[in-house]
């Protein structure tokens, strides 16, 4: 297929670089002009993955997303989420296409899914708008490491076309009717991994880690089980898979963010030292609020909340530790 990439980030270049190697004809569109120029004669994203060579059948171009998107049979949003409303409003999809959502939140204003983002936006054949997630570094993937992700689509015949159409010998694709819960998972396990990077930051050891994986997948599972997502995914790479990867590792944005606020940093002041956006903390606020117009308790969330509106991390600690465990939750 013809394809376009839209972000020129880490996962936006990695991500191309998975479609040229599916033998795919890739476009990455960037916004930045000079970034264009860097990518196209250094063959290399210095910014974002050092020392990783960009596949040869990636094409740096400038983004112009009117003139771009009719052309595409494939379009890949590898934007943050907050930018999927404007680009969304300036896609001209050709009927047929398939678009490819890669950001792992919600929508910050509406709190809505990224998919129905772009359905709404477009008109276009909700079938066809698809999720990915799953454990996907950017750093790794992008370094030709092993990885397996999710493809979601409610049309069982679109999710396995584009299965094989992303799968390579290193990049593994499963594929899923769940695009609820897909989506819901990536969105609430990055707000787990800010908890996660606190508990490290605040110097704490691996049992309270574990209890936030733990506790912090029975919360996730609680609120798309409300909101009709499948408990199943919960328990795959977009849920545990995810989760785990986000809380445990070195390339986790959100891990570090949380890391750095546990060092007093503010919010906004993480993210610059982070260098990348770490959507958990722009989701948290909007996770929270689709849990309380559904009656979900999310405790471990409402906690990085607090601690995102200024609350101390010990005030936020306490308060967690100290609420009444329902009868039978475990």
């Amino acid at each position: 297929m013809r394809a376009l990439v839209v972000g020129g980030g880490s996962w936006g270049t990695a991500f191309a670089g998975v479609l040229a190697h599916a033998g795919h004809t890739v476009e990455l569109a960037c916004r930045d002009a000079a970034a264009v120029a860097e990518l196209s004669e250094r063959r290399e994203n210095h910014r974002y993955l050092p020392g990783i060579r960009i596949a040869d059948g990636v094409q740096p171009v400038l983004l112009d997303l009117p003139r771009q998107s009719p052309e595409a049979e494939l379009i890949a949003l590898a934007l943050p989420a907050a930018a999927y409303a404007e680009a969304a409003a300036a896609l001209r999809l050709r009927p047929g296409a398939y678009v490819i959502t890669l950001a792992k939140g919600l929508d910050p204003v509406a709190h809505r899914l990224l998919s129905d983002v772009v359905i709404e936006a477009t008109g276009h054949d909700a079938t066809r708008v698809a999720p990915l997630s799953g454990p996907n570094h950017a750093e790794e993937i992008a370094a030709g490491q092993p990885a397996a992700s999710v493809i979601a689509s409610s049309d069982a015949e679109v999710a396995c076309t584009l299965q094989r159409a992303l799968s390579t010998t290193r990049f593994r694709v499963y594929a899923s009717s769940d695009v609820r819960g897909v989506q819901l998972c990536g969105a609430a396990k990055n707000v787990i991994g800010i908890a996660a990077g606190i508990s490290d930051g605040m110097g704490f050891g691996d049992n309270a880690r574990a209890a936030l994986i733990t506790r912090g997948l029975a919360e996730m599972t609680r609120l798309g089980a409300a909101l009709g997502a499948d408990p199943r995914t919960y328990a795959g790479l977009a849920g545990l898979g995810d989760l785990v990867a986000t809380c445990t590792s070195r390339h986790s944005r959100n891990r570090a963010a949380g890391e750095l606020l546990a060092r007093g940093s503010a919010p906004d002041a993480a993210e610059r030292e982070v260098g990348m956006v770490a959507e958990g903390l722009h989701t948290a606020p909007a996770l929270a609020a689709l849990a309380r117009e559904a009656g979900v308790d999310l405790p471990i969330t409402d906690a990085v909340c607090s601690v995102i509106a200024g609350a101390s991390i010990p005030e936020a600690l306490s308060i967690l530790l100290a609420r009444a465990a329902p009868a039978g939750e475990f």
